[in-house]
């Protein structure tokens, strides 16, 4: 009776479901994502704040210690006997890098600076100041990133405030636009704290900014010449004659304890943020931006936009789209467990992106003080949500793979929350306005790649929390990341 109950259990574990299956054996990020470590070298602080792929197949690194490194054979897998070069040193907290022409561009932390090799031992000789129109005053708040170069040919700097709350010093809280003559153009006002600056594939410049006064949580926003970002702290550079010329008058101060979309209703020139990051949820500290344009080599997110999280460590996704002439979207989980914080961040043509770190200033989960390494797509595809858009009545969620229609059309497979953040004068703001709107039908497409949430209750100005527990693929795969996050700033008509 005994091996007839073995043999009948035997029987039953052969020909269970692919779904029972796949759930022992739940993917991770790894499977899809890899990470390649470069081994630093044990006499260099990297503290990486810039990379940039040079014409000769090096990689450039610009650090906070105000170094420039030059590392050979950067796509070796894994690394070794890569040489180290040092390029340059004796720059200021270089957070920004960009080449052209055989100068390297680097956005210190008081003006963009070139430097050129010109008797091509591998190490600058020439060093000229490109612009260096904004002050800084000796605080440690005044990062300044540079952008890489735009089509018109400007690097874009964002400037952050002396402290948190206002600035005595010219053009903090400002961007910048460095022309190619050197010329700098004030571009837009209300910044705080930048932790990065990029663009998408048709040359939009995004940069994030950091909770804190008039910034609620972690955010990403567009640059757009003439707009003011949120923070009032960098008003009175209006009075210069060059931002009257560029910009214009300055524009209304915002109500302290308001909410960003009734501000912006009121404030023409205000922009508010496209993706709040839910604070603690998704971070407490957003840095780099990169886009994926190498087509389909790193995956199935092409066009999609990546930012950084200093503090966890981090890289998220981000999804955009246009409601009404304003970007909006949601932000998703990505990958974890870079080595320090992650700082900057760089996509190459061949798929590849380079993260540096480092855990200077509020530390990091990444427990290295500094950290460079190479994420690459294994050529898995994982099952995720690849697009989440808003809908009039709801959302429209897009799928990397066919999902279960059982699992997808069933209203217990979500849960939606809505909230927001207090548009304030005071540091950070906990969520407010909470919501739960309510999920009245989910449409499976008959390809299976995306399903149709009817959604009541929808609230415009409110980050829209989406957990997706029990959607599977037609594999039987859970989602690899279920939370998504959508800044709904506007619902479309």
């Amino acid at each position: 009776m005994r091996c007839l109950t073995l043999a009948l259990a035997l029987v039953a574990t052969l020909t269970l479901s692919p779904a029972v299956h796949a759930a022992d054996k739940a993917p991770v990020e790894n499977d899809f994502y890899r990470l390649i470590p470069f081994e630093i070298p044990k006499d260099i602080m990297l503290e990486a704040g810039g990379i940039e792929l040079l014409p000769d197949g090096k990689l450039a690194i610009s650090t906070r210690r105000g170094e420039i490194w030059l590392v050979d054979k950067p796509f070796a897998d894994p690394p070794k006997d890569e040489k180290w070069t040092r390029f340059a040193h004796g720059l200021h907290e270089v957070l920004g890098i960009a080449q052209r022409d055989g100068w390297i561009y680097a956005t210190q932390r008081g003006e963009v600076s070139r430097l050129k090799d010109t008797n091509g031992d591998g190490k600058a000789d020439l060093y000229e100041t490109v612009n260096d129109d904004w002050h800084i005053g000796g605080d440690y708040h005044e990062y300044a990133f540079g952008s890489k170069f735009d089509r018109d040919g400007n690097i874009w700097v964002v400037l952050c405030l002396t402290g948190s709350f206002s600035s005595d010093h010219k053009y903090r809280g400002w961007c910048l636009r460095i022309t190619p003559d050197g010329k700098a153009i004030p571009t837009c006002s209300g910044i705080r704290s930048p932790g990065g600056i990029g663009m998408n594939t048709d040359g939009d410049m995004f940069y994030t900014d950091n909770q804190g006064p008039w910034n609620g949580t972690c955010e990403l926003k567009q640059l757009i010449p003439g707009k003011f970002m949120g923070h009032p702290g960098g008003f009175k550079w209006y009075d210069l004659p060059e931002v009257k010329a560029a910009i214009g008058p300055k524009p209304k101060e915002p109500e302290s304890g308001s909410r960003f979309m009734t501000e912006a209703e009121k404030i023409p020139e205000y922009e508010p943020p496209i993706i709040m990051f839910p604070y603690s949820k998704m971070g407490k500290s957003a840095s780099g931006v990169a886009c994926d344009t190498t087509g389909g080599k790193f995956g199935p997110f092409e066009k999609q936009m990546f930012v950084g999280d200093q503090s966890d460590s981090t890289v998220m996704r981000c999804f955009l789209e246009k409601v009404d002439g304003h970007f909006q979207g949601a932000c998703f989980r990505f990958r974890e467990n870079f080595g320090s914080g992650t700082l900057a961040m760089e996509m190459t043509p061949d798929g590849s992106m380079f993260v540096g770190g480092t855990n200077r200033g509020w530390g990091s989960r990444g427990p290295k003080p500094g950290a460079l390494e190479r994420m690459v797509w294994t050529g898995k595809v994982p099952f995720e949500i690849h697009e989440m858009r808003a809908k009039p009545d709801g959302f429209e969620l897009t799928f990397t793979q066919p999902v279960d229609p059982a699992t997808a059309g069933d209203l217990k497979s979500y849960a939606m929350t809505s909230y927001t953040y207090i548009f304030q004068s005071a540091y950070g703001s906990p969520e407010v306005d909470q919501g739960s709107p309510k999920i009245t039908a989910a449409t499976v497409a008959a390809d299976k790649l995306s399903v149709r949430l009817t959604v009541e209750g929808l609230k415009a100005g409110n980050i829209h929390e989406l957990v997706s527990n029990g959607v599977k693929s037609t594999e039987g795969l859970p989602l690899l990341h279920k939370e998504a996050f959508y800044t709904l700033n506007r619902i479309p008509k």
